[in-house]
C-alpha cells in the first residue's frame, strides 16, 4: 500500500484491525520513512528499531488470536525527549543527561502502551524544553520540513517534524509556554494543550503546577482526539487530575455551531504580530462564520499576564534544575542559566503578589468567557524563522526583552489554564505554515476539539504535505553508498 506512512491514525487502526495490513507492515513503512528523511530533518534522535519490530510482531499475533485490543493497537508513536521512557535514553536535550536511561516510564507513556501504541523512538527538544527553537548540544538542530532553512519551533519540535514528514502518525509533547502549539503551527500539524490535569503528569517535581501540561500531537484533530482518549483520565498519582474518563474524547467530533459566539482577537493583548501572521489568520474569520459562528472582535483584559508567566516559569526552572547550576553551569545553555537565576531571585512576597494578580486574571477571563464560548487568536506572533537564530529579538520594530517574549501569544494562554489547540490555517506567500489558536472555556476540552475539527474539515490546510522528494533522494543515495 502506497504512502502508508501518511495514513491517519484512525485509518491505520482500522486497517490493522481488519487485517488489511499487518502491524509489522505499518511499522516497517514508518521505519523506512525515518531512514529516508530523518538524516536531513533530525526529528527522531533515539530510535529503537529492533524493539519496535518485535512489539509489532506481538501485536500481529494478538490480532490473529482475536484478542481484545486497545484503541491505539499497533500504532507507532514517538515520545518527546523530556518524557521518561523505561530502558530508553532520555536526555532532556542536555549534555548533563546525555547518557541517562530511566528505570520507569512516565504515566503518559504507560497509558500509550496500555492502549496498544508501540514506541518507535524519542523526538528532539531544546535543553529542558527551554524556548521555542529546537536545538541542543547533544543532537543539534531540528529543521522545518516545509523549508529546511527555517526552525520547526519548539519545544516539541521533533514531534511536530516527525508528524509532518510522515515518520509517525502520533506523538506526545509537553507545553509550558506554547510547546505543543508553537511547533504545530510552524509545521502544519495539530497540537493540543489540554486543561491542566486532563493528562496527568507523573513523575513530577511539581504535582500541582497548572502551567505545565503534557498532551497529544497528530496530523488531524480526529487523531489528536483518539490519542487523548488513551492518555486522559483520573489517577491517584496526580492531585489535580480531572475526573472524566479518556473515552469522553473519542471521535466522532461532529457538532452544530450555529449561533456560537466567538471572540476574535488577532491583535491579542496588544502584542506585536508579524503582518504575514495576522493576514493569514484574519482570512479565516469568514470560515467560522460559514460554520454558523458569530465572530466579535473582543478579548479579555490580559493585564499582568506576562509578569505572571515569567515569575512562575522562573520558579519552575529553579525548582526543577537549580540543583544543577553549581556543578554543571558550564554545560547548560545561557537561557537555562538565566531562567534558574531569575528563580533564585524570587522572594515570598513577590510570589504572593503574582498569585494575587493571577487570581484576578482568572476571574476577569472567567467573566469574559461566560459570554464568549471560544477565543480565537494566532498561535505564534511570527512565521517560522531562520534556523540560525536562537530566538526572535524584535517584532515590528518592538524589542523582545527576553528569549520567551516572542512566544507571548501562547504563554499568556498557558497562564489561564484553559484548553487550547493549534490547527493549520494557511500559508504565507513563501509557503511557510501558519496555525490558528482556538481557546475554550475552563475544562471544555471536547468543545475545543469539536470546533477545531469543524474548521479543519472545511479548510483542509493540514492535507498539504512538505515537498520532501529531494530529501528522499539524497537520503536514499546516502543509504546506497553506505551499503
Amino acid at each position: 500500500m502506497s504512502e502508508l506512512h501518511y495514513c491517519t491514525a484512525v485509518e491505520l487502526v482500522d486497517l490493522i484491525r481488519t487485517r488489511q495490513v499487518s502491524t509489522l507492515e505499518v511499522m516497517n513503512a514508518h521505519l523506512e520513512r525515518i531512514s529516508q528523511v530523518n538524516p536531513t530533518l533530525n526529528a527522531i534522535v533515539t530510535l529503537v528499531t529492533d524493539t519496535a519490530r518485535d512489539k509489532a510482531r506481538e501485536a500481529d499475533v494478538a490480532i490473529i488470536r482475536g484478542d481484545t485490543v486497545g484503541p491505539l493497537h499497533g500504532l507507532p508513536v514517538a515520545h518527546k525527549d523530556l518524557i521518561r521512557t523505561k530502558g530508553i535514553r532520555t536526555t532532556f536535550g542536555s549534555k548533563v543527561f546525555q547518557d541517562f536511561v530511566p528505570n520507569d516510564d512516565a504515566l503518559i507513556v504507560e497509558r500509550l502502551r496500555a492502549a496498544g501504541a508501540i514506541t518507535i523512538g524519542k523526538t528532539n527538544t531544546p535543553e529542558f524544553g527551554a524556548g521555542s527553537q529546537t536545538f541542543n548540544d547533544v543532537f543539534g538542530a531540528t529543521v522545518n520540513p516545509y523549508d529546511t532553512s527555517k526552525t520547526c519551533g519548539g519545544s516539541s519540535g521533533g514531534a511536530a517534524v516527525a508528524l509532518a514528514s510522515g515518520m509517525v502518525p502520533l506523538a506526545d509533547g509537553s507545553d509550558l509556554g506554547g510547546s505543543l502549539r508553537n511547533p504545530a503551527s510552524f509545521c502544519n500539524v495539530v497540537g493540543f494543550r489540554p486543561s491542566p490535569g486532563r493528562v496527568p503528569v507523573w513523575p513530577s517535581h511539581t504535582s500541582s503546577f497548572s502551567m505545565g501540561v503534557q498532551g497529544p500531537m497528530a496530523r488531524t484533530v480526529t487523531d489528536v482526539a483518539l490519542m487523548l482518549s488513551a492518555i486522559a483520565g483520573p489517577t491517584s498519582r496526580s492531585p489535580i487530575s480531572l475526573p472524566n474518563a479518556g473515552s469522553h474524547f473519542k471521535p466522532p467530533l461532529t457538532r452544530d455551531f450555529n449561533g456560537t459566539l466567538i471572540a476574535w482577537a488577532c491583535n491579542f493583548a496588544g502584542l506585536p504580530f508579524d503582518p504575514r501572521v495576522t493576514t493569514t489568520v484574519n482570512a479565516q474569520r469568514a470560515t467560522f462564520e460559514l460554520l454558523g459562528c458569530i465572530t466579535e472582535e473582543a478579548e479579555p483584559d490580559m493585564a499582568d499576564s506576562g509578569a505572571i508567566f515569567k515569575c512562575w516559569r522562573a520558579w519552575y526552572f529553579e525548582l526543577c534544575y537549580g540543583s544543577l547550576l553549581e556543578e554543571h553551569r558550564h554545560s547548560l545553555k545561557d537561557t537555562v542559566v538565566w531562567n534558574i537565576e531569575e528563580g533564585q531571585r524570587l522572594t515570598g512576597p513577590h510570589l504572593g503578589k503574582m498569585e494575587i494578580k493571577r487570581t484576578a486574571l482568572f476571574e476577569r477571563v472567567r467573566c469574559f468567557m461566560k459570554h464568549h464560548e471560544f477565543l480565537i487568536l494566532p498561535v505564534a506572533q511570527v512565521p517560522p524563522f531562520d534556523i540560525s537564530i536562537p530566538y526572535i529579538t524584535k517584532i515590528n520594530n518592538v524589542a523582545m526583552e527576553t528569549y520567551v517574549d516572542w512566544m507571548s501569544s501562547c504563554a499568556f494562554i498557558s497562564v489561564l489554564g484553559l484548553p487550547a489547540i493549534s490547527v493549520p490555517c494557511g500559508f504565507t506567500d513563501d509557503g511557510l505554515p501558519i496555525g490558528i489558536q482556538i481557546v475554550g472555556r475552563q475544562h471544555d476540552d471536547l468543545g475545543v476539539l469539536q470546533l477545531a475539527h469543524a474548521f479543519e474539515q472545511h479548510t483542509k490546510f493540514g492535507q498539504r504535505r512538505p515537498k520532501l522528494d529531494t530529501i528522499d533522494l539524497a537520503a536514499s543515495c546516502q543509504a546506497e553508498e553506505k551499503a
